[in-house]
């Protein structure tokens, strides 16, 4: 019933934007702006209602990003190893995370999400050390998971209080439970393997709660997006067209799906206008 009530939504209802880099980290401000980056393009880009996409920053190699409740955005800067803080009109106001954090050294930070109380939790891609941390509202750094093989996208279900984490070469999301801290988070959900058998094939990337708190997944190689509910069984899927499906952002309007065919590039960008029932 789910899929036959949402995903009858995106048919006929979709744009797709061509772009000359691989992007990532899409976003949607107060005001309806949308937002991605296009890593080796070194660009953050704000898409007009038009369809059309300018440079609105500038970083290094930016991955994923988010809005905090101020208006500014965090982006993530995967080459410079730092997470960096814009003003709203796209100027560098400071470097939110760089470093060490209790001992171990940030080298590619991917991406991040709110915590609702003025922090945020980040991922730091590495194979088999990976982190995910943590930036309270005072800027108080600390790790919340280690040892993971290349965590990647992050989403969070507000009413259960749980932290989903994309770990990349696994295959599989786990499900981190905020209310007990220094719990060790747990397997939510083994992914569906693509039959190529490729390590590329399997990595699910970016991550994102809807309305009814299902979980979708960007599931990179798999040119799909994959729908789990809170029981981490698989409701639905979404052909997304695009062959490396990065990352996925939603709210009551828009679907944004990132990406590409290719990596440094080209990219692609995906628009869904939302039908409201």
């Amino acid at each position: 019933m789910y899929k036959d009530h949402i995903f009858q939504e995106f048919k006929g209802r979709a744009i797709t934007l061509p772009q000359p880099f691989y992007t990532e980290g899409p976003v949607i401000d107060r005001e309806g702006n949308l937002f991605v980056t296009n890593l080796k393009g070194g660009q953050i880009l704000k898409i007009d209602k038009n369809g059309a996409a300018t440079e609105w920053a500038r970083t290094t190699c930016p991955n994923g990003q988010m809005i905090n409740e101020k208006g500014d955005h965090l982006v993530c800067d995967s080459l410079e190893g730092a997470i960096k803080q814009f003003d709203k009109s796209g100027r560098l106001d400071k470097i939110a995370v760089r470093g060490l954090i209790s001992g171990y050294r940030i080298s590619c930070p991917n991406d991040l999400i709110s915590d609702t109380n003025g922090g945020f939790f980040f991922t730091d891609s590495v194979r088999h050390c990976g982190i995910v941390g943590h930036v309270d509202r005072t800027g108080t750094a600390r790790i919340i998971a280690k040892e993971l093989d290349y965590p990647n996208g992050l989403a969070i279900n507000p009413v259960r209080g749980q932290l989903y984490i994309a770990e990349s070469y696994k295959n599989r999301i786990l499900v981190a439970d905020l209310r007990l801290p220094g719990s060790t988070p747990e397997v939510f959900c083994d992914l569906p393997v693509n039959p190529s058998g490729k390590k590329s094939g399997n990595l699910p990337d970016g991550l994102a709660v809807d309305c009814f708190y299902n979980l979708w997944v960007a599931h990179y190689g798999m040119s799909c997006l994959w729908v789990l509910n809170d029981r981490g069984m698989c409701i639905g899927k979404y052909e997304t067209g695009i062959p490396l499906t990065s990352n996925v952002f939603m709210n009551d309007n828009w679907l944004l799906v990132t990406g590409g065919t290719g990596e440094p590039g080209p990219g692609m960008i995906k628009i869904v206008k939302m039908r409201r029932r």
